[in-house]
């Protein structure tokens, strides 16, 4: 189910009035437009995206330089618990590899059109770090196991 945004406009109100919708959009330079059986999606001009498109790939690339200098480096590392305060719970080589991940998925993101990568990579070493943020479930989860436990979703 749409939530409301106040920049936001119907998927029926775009059907029905789609020079005020694009009106509205130009006015207020993204507007989100809600659909009540699928998912919304964003209307704004192509030169507004674009810019964004740049910024990103200008950031990612000012990340990927400063990683190429071992000062650089170790100043991106200690911003990482500043940015995700759950990295506390992993190793230093964790926090340098998970670093390391997130530029390159953020270097495709700006520079492949490629945006799920970075947050797969959040989502995968914030799961490492709720684990070990557990020292029970840590346990268990480095405990050996046996057996077949059957297919993992869907086997293309």
């Amino acid at each position: 189910m749409s939530i409301s945004h106040p920049d936001s406009v119907t998927f029926s109100d775009l059907s029905r009035n789609p020079r005020a919708v694009a009106e509205k959009a130009a006015r207020t330079g993204r507007l989100r437009v809600t659909h009540r059986d699928a998912p919304d999606f964003y209307l704004t001009a192509a030169d507004r995206e674009e810019e964004r498109d740049d910024n990103l790939s200008t950031a990612s690339r000012m990340f990927l330089a400063l990683m190429k200098h071992d000062a650089s480096a170790r100043a991106v590392l200690l911003a990482m618990p500043d940015v995700f305060p759950w990295v506390r719970h992993l190793t230093e080589d964790e926090v340098r590899t998970f670093t390391v991940e997130l530029t390159a998925a953020l270097s495709d993101a700006a520079e492949l059109d490629v945006d799920s990568n970075a947050q797969e990579v959040i989502a995968g070493w914030r799961a490492t770090a709720r684990i070990k943020a557990d020292p029970e479930e840590y346990r268990r989860a480095k405990a050996p196991t046996e057996g077949d436990f059957g297919q993992i979703g869907d086997v293309e």
